[in-house]
């Protein structure tokens, strides 16, 4: 008898950018730069896919091409959001900071 929950999530195969991702970047022509905490995974996205997930109230655009999933911050230094127990983090501006720190704790969000 096999043990699925011992197997670990091939996010190359299974990836789903909501509870897989950081945070991600947005290119051009619908290429998005998606940034986890072990990989990079660049994907076109139609117009569709991609509306959907900027409007996702689970990332906060921090720059003109960036947006950071909020729950998976862990904590907020001087330079930026970091991310868990990873080396990964994003550098924003001080006003950005203080709006994260507010739905991080507990601005009631959709999704």
């Amino acid at each position: 008898m096999m043990n699925v929950a011992l197997e670990e999530k091939n996010v190359y195969e299974d990836f789903e950018p909501r509870s897989d991702t950081l945070f991600f970047k947005v290119g051009s022509h619908g290429l998005i730069s998606f940034h986890g905490r072990n990989y990079n995974i660049k994907k076109k996205l139609s117009a569709e896919e991609r509306n959907r997930l900027l409007s996702d109230s689970n990332f906060y655009r921090v720059a003109s091409d960036c947006y950071v999933n909020v729950g998976k911050i862990s904590h907020i230094e001087e330079d930026g959001l970091h991310f868990g127990n990873c080396t990964k983090s994003v550098s924003c501006s001080k006003r950005v900071q203080h709006y994260v720190m507010q739905m991080m704790q507990g601005s009631p969000r959709v999704g």
